[in-house]
């Protein structure tokens, strides 16, 4: 059975709780999440517990369930490529840095507008 948001990927770039949690009830309706997580350690939410499970907080593993995962260091240009690549083929990206870093490491919403015009930023 078709569910309500099948056929949207989005770029989930954030971390900790507030944006995991906004992209995992887009994946819970269907949405095809992509997590992007950092290199050397991922989101810092891997590490808050206890709980754990094996070596992952509960916290990650709920917040993250229905997820896709990558890593993409946004510092190396190939980095920022490789999620420029991804943004074209995606309707929606989520990120919760703070205000202006996506923009100095040339994310930022009109950076992505640039290889998809339709993008949804939040």
């Amino acid at each position: 059975m078709p569910e309500a948001l099948d056929g949207v990927r989005v770029l989930d770039c954030s971390q900790i709780l507030a944006g995991p949690f906004c992209s995992m009830l887009l994946a819970d309706m269907g949405a095809d999440v992509i997590k992007v997580e950092k290199p050397n350690g991922g989101d810092d939410t891997r590490r808050m517990g206890p709980p754990f499970i094996g070596e992952e907080s509960v916290a990650f593993l709920a917040m993250n369930r229905n997820k896709r995962s990558v890593v993409l260091n946004f510092k190396d240009p190939a980095g920022v490529e490789a999620l420029k690549r991804l943004a074209k083929d995606a309707d929606i990206v989520i990120e919760n840095y703070r205000t202006g870093t996506m923009e100095r490491l040339g994310l930022g919403y009109e950076d992505l507008k640039k290889v998809n015009p339709e993008i949804i930023y939040c």
